[in-house]
């Protein structure tokens, strides 16, 4: 049980600093944050995502990338473009890499007011810190793991994020149901996204990229991430901005 308990921790915990943080923040500025709780989201975002680690910048630039060249060529992930899911995260990582690494061009309108933190991200994307991590995952198997099937948790604690990944950047272009026309794949995955805390609703938000509430468009969608936002806005921690009302086509 203390496996299952520790996997369910890192899958919502990673996942919702991956979509508060590095989605609704980065790449999209949804709401604004002090520089003080930027600098703790990014040691939370560590803290959580362990050997997962993205860097805010690096996942922002994509991010906005994927969004102005959703389902084309240039798209940094599309099953359209893509042979298999092997493939398409292949490429992924590649760009990813090479976008915080500079190694490639980037239109300055993608890099626009991303976060950044280059001595922290050095640290928290370095192999160090990601064979710790994924140490310390071992260990903690070790002393917790009471029957072998729970080893097979153990690839899924190292590859949390590209899984995470795999199943927005992949599934919900492929599977789901759509509230609005668009010219890209983007799918809502689930009625309820119980699984991704509100990236899930992949269509909704192509549609509403700058929208802070990813559901919200029919009385099941409801995004979780969006309802934690509201009481940090309320706490005053972050302030969210005001954000168009969807309109659902019939």
């Amino acid at each position: 049980m203390t496996i299952i308990i520790f996997i369910v921790i890192l899958w919502y915990g990673g996942l919702f600093f991956q979509t508060f943080f590095l989605h609704r923040y980065a790449a999209h500025q949804t709401f604004t944050m002090s520089k003080v709780a930027e600098k703790i989201t990014f040691i939370l975002t560590w803290f959580f995502q362990g050997s997962n680690y993205l860097s805010a910048y690096g996942y922002g630039v994509m991010h906005r990338m994927h969004h102005a060249y959703a389902d084309t060529k240039d798209d940094p992930h599309s099953p359209k473009y893509d042979a298999s899911v092997f493939s398409m995260m292949w490429r992924t990582k590649t760009i990813y890499s090479d976008i915080n690494k500079q190694k490639i061009f980037v239109e300055p309108k993608f890099t626009k007011n991303v976060p950044q933190w280059k001595r922290f991200d050095a640290f928290a994307s370095s192999w160090v810190s990601r064979i710790a991590w994924g140490a310390a995952y071992v260990i903690f198997f070790l002393y917790f793991a009471t029957a072998w099937w729970q080893w097979l948790f153990l690839p899924i604690a190292l590859f949390m994020a590209p899984i995470h990944g795999v199943i927005i950047n992949w599934y919900a272009h492929i599977y789901g149901y759509v509230n609005f026309s668009s010219k890209d794949t983007s799918k809502n995955l689930l009625p309820f996204d119980f699984l991704m805390m509100g990236e899930g609703y992949h269509n909704n938000h192509h549609k509403y990229a700058s929208r802070s509430n990813f559901g919200g468009v029919r009385w099941h969608e409801v995004d979780i991430t969006y309802q934690i936002m509201r009481v940090l806005n309320a706490m005053g921690i972050i302030t969210m901005k005001r954000t168009p009302i969807p309109v659902r086509r019939d």
